[in-house]
């Protein structure tokens, strides 16, 4: 799609402001608005940003994007929610909203509490803290149960949702589960503390390059890196009403090996041979073998930029598996 286009696509949708979801929701736009002809064809879903809103969450404000309005005849019965990892926001599933859509999924990317547009928490916040914001934004969407996926960090925050509020929690999709012990759990915190006194805000703008070439690293190269993903990727890590440093410091403090040996719910552990956590997602399945397990092949920790299509593929079959 060309970029004017897209962006003219964008203001139209965004102009409905943050009552967008409900006017999408209540059929006031039209189901597949946004559809643009493109070389004599024309796209069935917008690929992008959909309805927008927020919710009142005991932290603030919780930003989330949701497609309702935009699948007519949804294929779930309950809706997917996203939840992304850090320091990012659910822009990272930006790339799947279209293929999703395209296989009759309603979807609810939620933004973190101090990440996109969500308040912060006024304190460190830890996974157990974020968990109550995002069964706010089901509230506030009268969404009684739903499933849910999480990339990473975001997997985490789902296996707490299911763990703290099970009766809301259909499925679970951990896509890059966290089972460290402890003394990689050390490694990972001394890591972190380097990585960002690296990325601290400098007056010569320096973090910025820094942060560039390393997520141009990450995200390897085959597929080659797009410079406009990249770019939104740093941008995601800046952008955040709190600081971007404390999605690591919740991650690497919460025990997930624990909390996935507690699940009840029927969970996919999702992960691609190229993530740079690849290695503990067998060691979550030997831990619960009673969970389904795919893993696509390739990709890096961008997996859903890299391949979109392949990644809704694997999500959507799960979840249509189990309606």
């Amino acid at each position: 799609m060309h970029w004017s286009r897209m962006m003219n696509e964008r203001r139209r949708l965004l102009k409905h402001g943050a009552g967008g979801a409900a006017l999408l929701a209540t059929g006031a736009i039209p189901s597949g608005a946004g559809a643009v002809e493109s070389e004599g064809t024309e796209k069935p879903v917008y690929a992008g940003i959909m309805g927008r809103g927020y919710a009142r969450g005991p932290y603030g404000l919780v930003h989330f994007h949701d497609s309702a309005g935009l699948v007519p005849s949804p294929r779930n019965d309950r809706p997917l929610i996203l939840l992304h990892q850090s320091p990012a926001s659910a822009r990272q599933f930006e790339a799947a909203f279209e293929p999703l859509s395209r296989r009759g999924i309603r979807f609810v990317a939620i933004d973190t509490p101090g990440f996109g547009f969500s308040d912060p928490t006024d304190f460190v916040p830890r996974i157990e803290d974020w968990a109550s914001s995002i069964v706010a934004v089901l509230d506030h969407l009268g969404i009684d149960q739903a499933d849910i996926l999480g990339h990473h960090t975001g997997g985490l925050l789902a296996t707490e949702v299911a763990l703290q509020s099970p009766s809301r929690v259909s499925r679970l999709i951990l896509n890059g589960p966290f089972p460290i012990t402890e003394a990689e759990r050390k490694k990972y915190i001394a890591g972190s503390e380097r990585s960002h006194e690296r990325g601290k805000p400098k007056l010569d703008g320096s973090h910025l390059a820094t942060s560039f070439a390393l997520r141009v690293k990450m995200y390897g190269a085959d597929p080659m890196p797009d410079p406009a993903t990249i770019t939104r990727i740093v941008v995601e890590k800046y952008q955040g009403l709190g600081p971007y440093t404390w999605g690591h410091h919740a991650a690497y403090r919460y025990d997930h090996a624990s909390a996935i040996k507690k699940l009840s719910q029927p969970t996919l552990i999702l992960t691609n041979t190229g993530d740079d956590i690849y290695d503990l997602a067998p060691r979550a399945a030997a831990m619960r073998p009673d969970f389904d397990y795919v893993e696509l092949q390739g990709g890096t920790h961008d997996i859903v930029d890299q391949q979109p299509e392949q990644w809704a593929d694997a999500v959507v079959n799960f979840i249509l598996a189990r309606e």
